[in-house]
């Protein structure tokens, strides 16, 4: 490998790490559980403490690195993220992990939100053509790469190493950005806009919290109402705020694209409809079939496998198709994948999620590739930044919302199955979640659960349908740009 690559091999470091969490840890579940003693809604709490933080905080990262050094906002990313994967791998209880996962995602999002403009910073022509492809593809690689070492380290050692893995990588990392990148900055960057991010924030974290406890108390709960309305609230002032111009993180003229606003809805949908339920598919498969951590990290590969290798396949061919059409028909795909799975009953095995993954894959592999493209091509072209930035957090924030969404809807569906068949349905509920089923009645915990998952599928394959028609119907009245594919993440 010449010189001129290592500065790509240390930013592709940090955002391989970054993006395999979330595989990891969905696998890596029922171990936390049956160690720490931990809830269902607190391992919901563990996936989306470190998926709020990631996309509350993009667009107010990338800011921050613009004005005061992408390489040491960058350096700043790694040593945070290690600290916090120290810190989760040794967390004594659950409070201390959700916590060091929120922690995590803090740093996780500023690595993510600076990867990009290094690497522009440091390639030209034909090289950066180049390192945006690797880029995209080891972004690609990370989820698949997520589940099986998730898989693997639970089953053979313990869920903490998913954790502990990335301290010496995060190390290497910021050794070699701090020989081989060089400095660069925005001149023309302005402060950070704190008020918009604290109020995303605010925004964010509580409509997940009330989704969370609605799943867990019912919408009758008035704490859940209570969070609802104040996440609200402070959407209602984090749209005012930008509004006013100014510093704001999100140029709200964006969204007068018909065309723009469905790309977002995908993106958000994305979230939901490909990676929302498969923690909860991961419960199912170790603690219903008792494939353990391994069996149910290569369960899953397929959906991350094909869409690796469909997108490596599609990407040369991919200029001369209308990205909106691959968003969309990509989209559809995956809301088809999701229904595809919704088959399951009381005697159902792993293989019966296959047909469902595999296309659902294929639709991730299609869509992906093109949705910068799709998102950058709706809007002006001096706009093609911020529409980027806001690309990655409806991508981030919609895995968020759709762990919470999807959670809710799984745990009311098996619930209401066991209603009257079992004492304590909520209770029953969480040793599922702690990789205990077998202490509950085998054919009544199968059908409630494979229920519960059945109605999370049709929920999320309904949402990817939606969101791909908005694609293709939803037409801008801005002039299109012609795609450059793989110009942002």
């Amino acid at each position: 490998m010449t010189s001129k690559w290592w500065p790509l091999v240390a930013v592709c470091m940090g955002a391989f790490m970054l993006l395999m969490q979330a595989g990891a840890v969905a696998v890596a579940l029922p171990g936390m559980a049956g160690d720490l003693g931990a809830t269902f809604s607190s391992l919901q709490w563990v996936l989306d403490g470190y998926a709020l933080a990631l996309a509350a905080l993009l667009l107010g990262a990338g800011s921050l690195a613009d004005l005061v050094g992408r390489r040491r906002t960058y350096v700043a990313g790694l040593a945070l993220f290690a600290l916090a994967c120290l810190a989760c791998g040794l967390a004594p209880s659950i409070g201390l992990l959700v916590a060091a996962s929120v922690a995590q995602g803090v740093g996780a999002a500023i690595m993510f939100a600076t990867t990009m403009a290094l690497l522009n910073s440091t390639y030209k022509g034909r090289d950066r053509g180049v390192a945006f492809g690797v880029w995209g593809a080891v972004n690609g690689a990370a989820a698949g790469a997520g589940v099986l070492l998730g898989g693997a380290v639970t089953e053979h050692g313990n869920w903490r190493a998913v954790f502990l893995v990335n301290v010496p990588l995060a190390i290497a990392a910021i050794a070699l950005t701090l020989a081989v990148l060089a400095e660069s900055r925005d001149p023309r960057a302005g402060r950070v806009d704190v008020s918009g991010t604290a109020t995303f924030t605010l925004a964010a974290g509580a409509l997940t919290y009330a989704l969370i406890r609605a799943g867990e108390y019912g919408w009758a709960d008035g704490a859940a109402l209570a969070w609802a309305a104040a996440g609200l609230v402070a959407l209602a002032v984090f749209v005012f705020l930008q509004a006013r111009g100014g510093n704001a993180m999100l140029d709200l003229s964006l969204f007068r694209s018909p065309r723009f606003v469905g790309i977002m809805i995908a993106a958000m949908a994305l979230g939901v409809s490909a990676f929302g339920y498969l923690a909860y598919t991961s419960l199912w498969l170790q603690s219903l079939l008792g494939l353990g951590a391994a069996g149910a990290g290569l369960v899953l590969l397929p959906l991350s496998g094909i869409a690796f290798v469909a997108a490596l396949v599609a990407g040369p061919y991919l200029h001369r198709a209308d990205p909106r059409l691959l968003v969309g028909g990509g989209m559809l795909l995956i809301g088809a994948g999701a229904l595809a799975q919704a088959v399951l009953d009381a005697g159902s095995g792993w293989a019966a999620l296959l047909p469902g993954l595999s296309l659902t894959g294929l639709g991730v592999g299609v869509c992906s590739p093109a949705m910068s493209s799709a998102a950058m091509g709706a809007v002006a072209p001096e706009r093609g930044g911020m529409a980027a930035g806001a690309l990655n957090t409806f991508r981030q924030l919609g895995q968020a919302f759709g762990v919470a969404v999807l959670g809710s809807v799984f745990r009311a569906a098996a619930e209401g199955r066991m209603a009257g068949r079992l004492a304590d349905p909520a209770g029953a509920t969480d040793l599922l979640a702690s990789g205990q089923a077998g202490l509950l009645p085998a054919g009544p915990a199968r059908e409630a659960f494979a229920g519960g998952l059945n109605a999370a599928y049709l929920v999320a394959g309904v949402g990817g349908l939606v969101a791909g028609v908005l694609v293709l119907v939803l037409r801008s009245r801005t002039r299109e740009r012609k795609p450059v594919y793989g110009a942002a993440g």
